[in-house]
């Protein structure tokens, strides 16, 4: 059986099935209890058995990772307490990302992969914007326009604000004050740094399951230092896109004795807040299916309860570091947390939760049949990386090193909605400049009813396209990413 050491108790050494890892897995507690440390030691354990590994550093501690640890007093000292015999200081094979392209290789998608929905929630848009969304990504699909980056979006919008009328009948109603609202909130999007993310080279999914030479799962570490807290809903778009992609690519494998990729999301409240009903409903069920396709996801998070309850009764490990308890609504937290293990009659859980010590957590895990373990109190293991952050020249060094470098650093810009939209527009004043010289002799009202407009035009040709075969082969997943 594979397993990942996760640390002891008083019953003994505490491990997880690696074949239950695509049960999910939650890790929780208030800052400075041990949550990185936690994920990182789950990060190792899964590399070692040939997992690929994606996870999101928020505090930029992560990327120790990537390096061997050194010895210390207390680690030989926690070493020595769990029994752990083959414990030996080193890297990990990693990969750096980064949405903004400095701490790590560029992470890119295209408007038209992440869909209307994602891309309405992004935009924290009401019901009327969303719908003009649909409305704008429907059209974009039965004209086989790719929506690639945001002035693709842009001139899209614009150009069905021109033509409302014409678009009603298709398309249903388009305010012009809802398309003023969204360009707005598209600059605002910029300003946040978010064209960055959208374009091409798109980051492939292949490059974030790989194994090196030795059969070490690669771990992909997203730098999310500032993403999480300038762009929370950028950030939280993209953990979701993510998801998305790997449910709608990875085939069914049934179970397995390991999963086929682990993502762990930290601060996983920011891809529910605010979030619509029908968006959490649909990351409820991938949550639930994704499994079957061997695919472990692991939110982090201050609280359990961060986590809908939905969500929350499908994550099979549970690893819950201290609660503080100030307030009368700080000890129901703490109540309702302990209610979430299943119960260990040597131990009082509410209790024990207030009184951790940093290193140590209630720790419950699966059964081979899939039923929870009782929850035990766990002095975790130490990490066999390094602990706490790499400098920059050592983070660049890795990067210099890397199997994508340069693969992803310069951005492609080829024909889109965009360039499309342009040339039919610029194709129409031409014909209409060469109709007028034509007509001269015509009566002004007579050529004013030959006439016809870049909106007509481009309303023809859309008619033309609606059902056509390139029509036909768009079509969206989930949440709204495209299927290949």
């Amino acid at each position: 059986m594979k397993k990942v050491l996760l640390g002891s108790s008083d019953n003994g050494q505490v491990f997880m099935d690696a074949a239950m890892a695509n049960r999910h897995g939650v890790i929780s507690g208030a800052t400075g209890g041990g949550k990185t440390i936690s994920l990182q030691i789950l990060a190792e354990g899964f590399s070692r058995l040939g997992v690929p590994v994606f996870l999101s550093d928020i505090k930029g501690d992560l990327s120790g990772i990537s390096a061997a640890g050194s010895a210390h007093e207390k680690i030989s000292e926690r070493v020595e307490k769990i029994a752990i015999k083959d414990f030996q200081f080193r890297a990990n094979p990693t990969v750096f990302w980064d949405l903004f392209g400095k701490a790590g290789h560029p992470v890119r998608t295209t408007v038209s992969e992440l869909g209307p929905l994602l891309f309405s929630s992004l935009l924290q848009l009401n019901d009327t914007q969303t719908g003009i969304m649909y409305s704008c990504f429907r059209i974009a699909d039965d004209q086989g326009m790719l929506l690639l980056d945001l002035k693709d979006l842009r001139s899209m919008l614009s150009w069905m604000g021109e033509n409302a009328r014409e678009l009603k009948t298709d398309y249903g109603n388009i305010s012009s004050a809802s398309i003023g609202a969204i360009q707005r909130r598209l600059l605002v999007l910029e300003e946040q740094g978010a064209e960055n993310f959208f374009g091409e080279p798109a980051i492939q999914l292949s490059d974030v399951c790989k194994t090196d030479f030795s059969g070490n799962g690669v771990i992909s570490v997203l730098d999310a230092t500032t993403l999480s807290s300038q762009s929370p809903h950028l950030y939280a778009t993209f953990l979701l896109w993510l998801l998305s992609e790997v449910y709608e690519s990875f085939p069914e494998v049934g179970d397995v004795d390991k999963p086929k990729l682990v993502l762990f999301f930290d601060e996983a409240h920011l891809l529910f807040e605010n979030a619509p009903k029908v968006l959490v409903d649909k990351i409820e069920h991938i949550v639930r299916l994704i499994r079957s396709k061997g695919v472990g996801v692991y939110f982090i998070s201050q609280s359990p309860l961060d986590i809908p309850e939905d969500i929350l009764g499908q994550l099979g490990l549970k690893i819950q570091h201290a609660l503080r308890a100030f307030t009368p609504k700080d000890k129901k937290t703490v109540k309702a947390v302990a209610e979430t293990f299943r119960e260990n009659p040597a131990l009082d859980t509410e209790a024990v939760i207030t009184q951790l010590k940093t290193g140590e957590a209630l720790v419950s895990t699966l059964n081979p049949d899939g039923s929870p373990t009782p929850v035990e109190l766990t002095l975790m293991r130490p990490p066999e990386s390094h602990i706490g952050p790499i400098d920059q020249a050592q983070r660049r060094d890795y990067m210099s090193r890397s199997p994508f470098h340069g693969k992803y650093e310069h951005v492609v810009d080829r024909e889109s909605a965009y360039e499309m939209l342009k040339q039919k527009a610029e194709l129409q004043a031409s014909q209409e400049k060469q109709h007028e010289k034509s007509s001269t002799t015509r009566s002004s009202g007579r050529r004013s009813g030959n006439r016809q407009s870049v909106g007509e035009a481009m309303l023809k040709s859309a008619a033309r396209s609606i059902g056509s075969q390139i029509g036909r082969q768009i079509i969206r997943g989930v949440l709204g990413s495209l299927l290949k």
